[in-house]
């Protein structure tokens, strides 16, 4: 089987972590919750966490805000380009810094730029500067979507690179599928709770609980110690970039996983932004019935997730384009459904679907890739988020002329042509354990 040139099971030990290492598999000793043995992984799955927190809120809150400001799905497309132009422009240097610096500081200072760029929209709201009677004041979350872009951008690399340097080998899909799992629950709660708020207090109070979550990820990355050795870099960025590049472009594996998983963002995720729309015009249930839809969303990525966190590590690559199918046709049924029961059933499917395309995505990148290029691959491929941005940008603008059904409909069933055509006719991704 091939494995990652560079890799070594024993990583873990030699940079002072303690890891735990299961083999093989069976009922009676299910592997779900190996790594959080690893107290290193504990701190940063906390970190992780009070971050998922307040992304999952955001999601709905700002989404719904500017809805609610603009009546426009437009203007909410231009919101998701205007995070996606900076967030795909910086996601390459993020995977430059992520390979060249302590991964820690990182984290630690988007953490902290995060945790300004909500209190000021808070602000905003709580003065009362930006509400329905100012409605040009949606200006701020153009702004505060540009800044918060560039950030994640320079962060994620660093933030799901920092995974291979905590956890062994054999135990990376296991973290990735917790982390997964941790980010779902929070699917769950966050955003019903984010609605039901909305609903009973207003967007002020969802915006300064997502800057306490900011402030708890914080904390937790001050306790994270130093997982890497940094050496001394006297190449430009700019030569790092093109490098990693190349080695993307020559290396047939990681370079079919980038286009897969980049392909299905950009066609399915837009479903995420524009809910708002299915929620107000479509099955007319307001914020707190969107909250429900994306928490139900989250039942099925949940279970995928603890499904995926006591498998070993076999199928994969057939589990991810099996992933693509079903996320496909999920969304085709959801994006015509003016059934509110019918609406729901789907979205677990395509909660189910979302979580085994990210987590075996993710996890083929980190196990096949050279550890020289780690963290410029990783950036790569969380360029995704982006994706979605620009993605939802372009469905917004078909939206506006023939309508939201038929714009993520037809995302959608685009997306479950290139899924069984990558099963069909892709065996390098098929084979891959």
């Amino acid at each position: 089987m091939y494995k990652r040139p560079g890799s070594n099971p024993s990583d873990g030990e030699e940079s002072g972590i303690s890891v735990s290492r299961t083999t093989g598999f069976s009922l009676g000793k299910l592997r779900t919750f190996t790594s959080f043995k690893n107290p290193i992984y504990r701190i940063y799955y906390g970190g992780m966490m009070g971050q998922m927190a307040a992304m999952n809120m955001q999601n709905l809150a700002r989404s719904l805000l500017i809805y609610r400001l603009t009546s426009s799905p437009a203007i909410l497309g231009i919101m998701s380009f205007a995070n996606a132009v900076p967030m795909l422009i910086f996601s390459l240097y993020g995977g430059v810094i992520a390979d060249r610096v302590q991964k820690k500081y990182v984290l630690l200072i988007g953490q902290a730029v995060s945790a300004v760029v909500s209190l000021a929209v808070a602000i905003a709201l709580h003065i009362g500067y930006m509400s329905t009677e100012n409605p040009e004041s949606w200006w701020i979350l153009i702004v505060t979507s540009l800044l918060q872009g560039a950030t994640m951008g320079l962060m994620m690399p660093s933030r799901q690179a920092i995974i291979s340097e905590i956890v062994s080998e054999e135990e990376l899909m296991n973290a990735i599928s917790l982390n997964t799992m941790g980010m779902n629950t929070l699917q769950i709660i966050a955003p019903a709770i984010t609605g039901f708020l909305i609903d009973a207090i207003g967007f002020a109070a969802v915006y300064y609980a997502m800057t306490g979550t900011y402030l708890l990820a914080v904390v937790c990355f001050v306790l994270l110690p130093k997982t890497s050795v940094v050496a001394s870099v006297t190449t430009r960025a700019i030569d790092n970039i093109k490098e990693g590049l190349k080695y993307v472009r020559h290396d047939k594996p990681i370079f079919l996983i980038l286009m897969f998983s980049l392909i299905v963002v950009f066609l399915s995720m837009p479903y995420g932004m524009l809910m708002p729309i299915f929620a107000e015009d479509i099955l007319k249930v307001g914020a707190s019935g969107m909250g429900i839809l994306l928490s139900v969303a989250g039942i099925g990525s949940i279970l995928g997730s603890i499904v995926l966190a006591s498998l070993p590590n076999k199928k994969r690559g057939v589990m991810m384009l099996a992933s693509g199918i079903l996320l496909g046709i999920a969304l085709s049924v959801f994006s015509f459904s003016k059934s509110w029961s019918l609406s729901l059933a789907f979205i677990v499917l395509v909660g189910l679907g979302q979580t085994g395309r990210m987590t075996l995505s993710n996890t083929l990148l980190q196990y096949y890739v050279d550890n020289r290029y780690l963290g410029r691959v990783m950036s790569i491929y969380l360029m995704q988020f982006g994706l979605t941005s620009f993605g939802t940008f372009i469905a917004g603008m078909i939206a506006e002329a023939v309508g939201t059904p038929w714009a993520l409909g037809s995302f959608s069933m685009v997306l479950l042509l290139a899924s069984i055509g990558a099963m069909f006719f892709l065996p390098t991704l098929r084979k891959l354990e």
